[in-house]
């Protein structure tokens, strides 16, 4: 039986994914399995892929004539998975050695659905951990207890699919939003939060992830940074009242942080985008909203007040000093 698959997404990679899979090498055993879905790469990823067949038991790539994008990429890998347990890595990462045993030995012990854990951050040679935002650790919890407070950060805050470890049983859960092609992740975390029946974090940091790699889409401003809105709208289709503050919070504080960083849209994008932005915020509860970004720091609540002019300033909003940074 195969306990642990391992599912890698990757499109045009060939500058990293060698670093990858040879951290992958280093946390094989007979029981894992590993499947690259080469996402119409132009470049020599694929080759590159296929080269570790011999230094990687368990190792398979499966290709997309055509690219579909990160979500449906990772939704052809969970098709092909059989493992017990799933997890998954961006071509552009890499793990510590003996890190996906110790995640398996977590979620064995725990018996829970799902387990997320603390990862690395890395951008040149310089390395942050970053801690999963709960401070409960080796517990079992209802997830559903892990998306509030509201106006703090909480786990539908940490949206990475890549920090933790996932029983297949969960089926549908497990699966991306195929229409998106940025922001997929949110509407997933959100989901995963509010319909799976237990979870756990862990104190274990043994994903390295590459901030600001050229051509990633965290760094591009083309039309696919628009289903942001997409993400959202499927994060509130559908949701509890009591969860609304906390995705309305989520959401403009993201909308705002897109916002900060607009100069990577062209000008006619950018009128998009700020337009699309404006009719959301319409669709959501107005004194909501208002308490929202009143909350927020004083350069986020003017980014927002600038693309928000007719919102009414909340009378009920603590002195500044008193707020709390987004």
């Amino acid at each position: 039986m195969t306990t642990l698959s391992v599912i890698v997404p990757v499109r045009d990679g060939e500058r990293f994914i060698a670093d990858a899979l040879s951290s992958l090498c280093r946390n094989a055993r007979r029981d894992f399995e590993f499947i690259v879905v080469d996402d119409g790469s132009v470049d020599a990823t694929g080759a590159i892929a296929e080269d570790f067949r011999a230094d990687l038991p368990g190792l398979s790539v499966l290709r997309n004539p055509a690219p579909v994008g990160l979500a449906d990429a990772r939704n052809t890998g969970l098709s092909a998975a059989s493992g017990r347990y799933v997890t998954f890595m961006d071509g552009d990462d890499w793990l510590a050695p003996g890190y996906l045993a110790r995640l398996v030995e977590a979620i064995d012990g725990l018996g829970c659905d799902f387990v997320r854990a603390d990862h690395v951050q890395v951008e040149g040679r310089k390395r942050v951990v970053h801690r999963a935002p709960l401070a409960r650790r080796g517990v079992v919890l209802n997830p559903r207890d892990a998306i509030l407070p509201a106006n703090v950060r909480t786990m539908v805050d940490y949206p990475y699919a890549w920090a933790g470890i996932y029983r297949r049983s969960l089926h549908d859960l497990l699966h991306f939003p195929g229409s998106l092609h940025t922001a997929e992740d949110r509407p997933w975390i959100w989901r995963l939060h509010r319909e799976a029946a237990s979870f756990a974090v862990v104190s274990l940091a043994g994903v390295f992830y590459r901030r600001m790699v050229s051509g990633s889409l965290t760094r591009v401003g083309d039309e696919r940074q628009l289903h942001f809105f997409d993400a959202f709208e499927l994060v509130f289709k559908d949701l509890e009242e009591e969860f609304l503050p906390k995705a309305v919070r989520n959401f403009c504080a993201l909308l705002a942080h897109h916002l900060e960083i607009a100069d990577r849209f062209t000008p006619q994008l950018r009128a998009r985008f700020e337009e699309r932005g404006a009719e959301m915020v319409r669709t959501l509860p107005t004194g909501l909203v208002a308490d929202v970004v009143s909350r927020m720091s004083v350069e986020r609540e003017a980014t927002l007040r600038a693309l928000l002019p007719d919102l009414p300033p909340n009378p009920h909003v603590r002195p500044r000093r008193e707020r709390e940074d987004s």
